[in-house]
This record gives structure tokens, sequence and C-alpha cells, in this order.
């Protein structure tokens, strides 16, 4: 069974938003066998994500109710075939820490624009949720068939 892992910082955000997202996009292609989930670099576990994220991923159409943030661990990473980070600092941290996982980390940016940029915290940014919700959802869009194939799995049809 494929699984993509998304990260972020707090796992409060970016990776739940971006992990709805992707599953939403699988779903919409008849893609019900992979595992997608989410977690953080530096979170508490078991916290739910504020309102504006449950708010926010619904004017998309998914649902992060019942999310709950969880940190990254050895464990966690050794169950996903991709791990699909938010920022460059991600990338460089587990690739320290988590030297095994080292071949199946990207940068969210690179996967989908073929450039390297963070996709900030808006905990450190001030970025609105909303804003952030529409360029997480364009980029798991523009960057869907790159994961598939970097995960491993099949194609899935453009259309949603």
């Amino acid at each position: 069974m494929t699984g993509i892992l998304f990260v972020c910082t707090g796992n409060m955000y970016r990776s739940p938003l971006a992990a709805a997202f992707f599953r939403a996009r699988l779903d919409a292609s008849g893609i019900t066998n992979w595992v997608v989930d989410s977690a953080g670099t530096w979170t508490q576990p078991g916290q739910p994500v504020p309102p504006e994220t449950i708010r926010a991923a619904a004017r998309f159409g998914v649902n992060v109710e019942n999310h709950l943030t969880q940190l990254i661990s050895t464990e966690l990473l050794s169950r996903f075939d991709l791990v699909i980070v938010m920022e460059q600092g991600h990338k460089e941290a587990l690739d320290l820490e988590f030297p095994f996982a080292r071949h199946k980390l990207y940068l969210i940016s690179q996967v989908a624009d073929q450039m390297v940029y963070d996709v900030v915290d808006p905990m450190q940014s001030g970025q609105d949720i909303n804003v952030l919700a529409s360029d997480l959802y364009k980029l798991v869009e523009k960057g869907c068939q790159a994961i598939c194939r970097l995960a491993g799995g099949t194609s899935i049809s453009n259309s949603t």
C-alpha cells in the first residue's frame, strides 16, 4: 500500500491541509487504498487543529475536524513511501535526524513548481490561513501527478 506523509512544524496548519487536499484528490480519482497522513517536526502530540484551519479546509470541501497533531518519529517515517515537507529547514532537519529516510524526502515547492522555496508557517509569517490554504491547494493540485510518481504509485486522472 502506498503511503504519503506531509510534514510541517506544528502539524496544525500546513501539513494537515496538504494531506487533506491530496487525500481528496485521490478519492476523486477513485484511489482509496493509499495512506495519507501528516506530522510535525516540533509539536505537542494529540492537539486538535485550530478552528481557522477547519474553516479554511471546509472552503475547499475537505474536513480536518478530527485531525490530532503527531510528532515525526522513526516509526512513523518508516511507514511511508514518500515524505513531503513544507520548508527546506524541515528537509535538512529530517536528513540529519533520520538519514534512513533521506531518499524519500521532498520539498513541496520542488515537487509542484520545480523551484526551491518555503511554504511559510502562518504562526511565524502572520499569513492569513485562507491565503495559505489556497496556496497549498494549488501546490497539491499542480504537484499531484509528480507526488504519485515519486511515491511509486499509479497516475491519477486530471479531472476532479
